[in-house]
């Protein structure tokens, strides 16, 4: 098995006759199952609600925009909390992305990237209230096709640079991205399934942008800053953990 025929069609679709055994269809769709499980419950740990919850007795969904995501964590609790969430909300993503191709190939990879993503929007974990699902989706972009995963960058960066709006950039390069994929993506990407998910997530991410996007017609949507504007430090928020424990008490 050569690595590109493995990369594209990964384990169980090295089989490119038109007609396969029953214990082969039965493995594709155990197969499909597993990568739809792994990546929606991967896409279901959110890592902004952890860090909130573990090292500040908090929830990043009571503060600011009320999104347990790496801009509401940083303008909460502070770059390196961000930094740490954004790097958290993206591997999630690509291990979700790797189980797929290694099963189904560059299908799975979609498949399960997409799935993350509605586990990241909808975490079964956390009462399906999680995220916006921009990183995860990102991650998903440069792991199934690096190079409209450039294109949709390129686009987030022009529209933040001119507006100042971080959901802005993210909704406009999260409905690009279909239609990208479809019209310059070769190969594996062009047409077809792959597209139909990346509509999927366009508008899982679009809905997840809802209440931004109301507030951006409105005139009232927060322009993206590096400022703090609440931030404690792990021993004060073990201080309050402590004295929170003693009342409960």
């Amino acid at each position: 098995m050569g690595f590109y025929n493995f990369w594209n069609l990964g384990l169980l679709l090295q089989n490119t006759a038109d007609k396969r055994t029953t214990g082969e269809l039965a493995l594709i769709i155990v197969g499909v199952f597993v990568s739809i499980i792994c990546a929606y419950l991967l896409g279901s740990i959110n890592l902004s609600i952890i860090i909130s919850s573990k090292f500040y007795h908090d929830d990043i969904r009571q503060h600011g925009s009320g999104n347990a995501g790496m801009t509401n964590v940083m303008r909460t609790y502070g770059k390196k909390m961000a930094v740490i969430t954004f790097a958290g909300d993206f591997l999630k993503a690509v291990i979700a992305s790797l189980i797929g191709r290694l099963l189904l190939g560059y299908l799975g990879a979609y498949i399960a990237g997409f799935f993350c993503v509605l586990g990241h929007i909808f975490p079964i974990f956390y009462k399906f209230k999680g995220g916006k699902g921009v990183v995860t989706t990102a991650a998903m972009m440069l792991m199934t096709s690096p190079f409209v995963f450039l294109c949709m960058l390129a686009i987030f960066v022009i529209v933040v640079a001119l507006s100042k709006f971080i959901s802005l950039g993210s909704i406009t390069a999260a409905l690009a991205y279909p239609i990208v994929l479809d019209r310059v993506s070769g190969g594996e990407g062009k047409g077809g399934f792959p597209v139909l998910l990346a509509f999927g997530v366009a508008l899982f991410v679009t809905w997840a942008h809802r209440e931004n996007i109301k507030r951006i017609t409105q005139g009232k949507e927060n322009k993206f800053t590096f400022k703090v504007k609440h931030k404690k430090t792990v021993a004060e928020a073990e201080t309050e953990g402590m004295s929170d424990e003693g009342e409960e008490n």
